[in-house]
């Protein structure tokens, strides 16, 4: 993806028409992504947008916090959703954290664990990424995991495999700033793990596990001792469950921020004739969940 004037990023980030996770239409504009930090979303602070290059269509602004006014001169802006930025506490240390988990979450790994065990010859199998060659190693094994993921398959959100990504993964590795966790079942990767840092929060940013192992419930458990692991550590401040709802996120967390996602396009006609159809497709999906939930 080309770089936009002063160094600044500008990505095919395609507006979807959505129905639950499956895209039934995308209108191609070119955007700067701006993602909102946990730090400053907690603080309310907005983020400083750096100048629209000229081959740019507008700006996606992730996690901006709930209720701060978007408002530029010739933009249009948008709301796009709105959502609990869910966070965990790695300060607590393990015990005072499992302690706090609802009861059914608690005796529900509990289940998980042993039945996961059981499958695994006695004993649960993961193995943890931290260093320059063992990010190598897990990328190895970890990228054609994440090709039999639904979140590969249907939300084209598995762990990427290009050169790029895999520069920037040993980058941060060499710098201490990326941990990772592959979950194995009966010597078969199973489920995987990606979190860079960002000054001290850990970022959910890569996760899957193969469809096959669904009865398991590897995702889960990984997720714990992945957490337990971050506790043990220290150091470390928050767990970062990034944008976007999920009962999984709400299970694990121990807080949340309200924030929202924007759009902001120049008010060209064809982004005026974009949002307005995907303002309209939006409500009729709403409408359509609404009339289907009161059956």
């Amino acid at each position: 993806m080309p770089n936009g004037a002063a160094g600044v990023v500008v990505r095919d980030l395609p507006l979807n028409f959505r129905v639950g996770a499956r895209t039934v239409f995308a209108f191609p504009r070119r955007l700067v992504r701006i993602a909102v930090s946990l730090a400053d979303a907690i603080e309310g602070r907005p983020p400083a947008l750096p100048p629209l290059p000229a081959d740019a269509d507008g700006y996606s602004i992730l996690s901006l916090p709930a209720g701060y006014p978007i408002v530029l001169p010739g933009m249009l802006a948008a709301e796009r959703q709105r959502y609990p930025r869910y966070f965990a506490d790695l300060a607590l240390g393990w015990d005072a954290y499992h302690a706090g988990l609802s009861g059914n979450l608690r005796s529900g790994l509990k289940r998980k664990a042993k039945k996961l065990a059981a499958a695994s010859g006695g004993a649960i199998d993961i193995r943890r990424y931290r260093t320059p060659a063992q990010l190598e190693a897990f990328q190895a094994i970890a990228r054609p995991l994440a090709a039999e993921t639904y979140q590969e398959k249907l939300l084209a959100m598995g762990l990427p495999g290009d050169a790029g990504f895999v520069a920037e993964m040993l980058r941060l590795a060499a710098a201490d700033r990326v941990r990772a966790w592959l979950l194995f079942v009966g010597g078969e990767a199973a489920a995987y793990l990606y979190c860079p840092i960002d000054g001290g929060d850990v970022l959910y940013e890569y996760v899957g596990h193969a469809e096959r192992f669904d009865a398991l419930s590897p995702g889960s458990v990984l997720q714990a001792e992945a957490l337990r692991d971050l506790m043990a550590e220290g150091g470390l401040a928050r767990f970062d469950f990034t944008e976007g709802e999920g009962q999984h996120k709400r299970q694990f967390s121990t807080g949340h921020v309200d924030c929202a996602d924007w759009l902001v396009l120049r008010a060209t006609l064809a982004n005026r004739v974009a949002l307005a159809a995907l303002r309209a497709f939006d409500a009729g999906v709403a409408r359509l969940k609404l009339v289907v939930s009161s059956r």
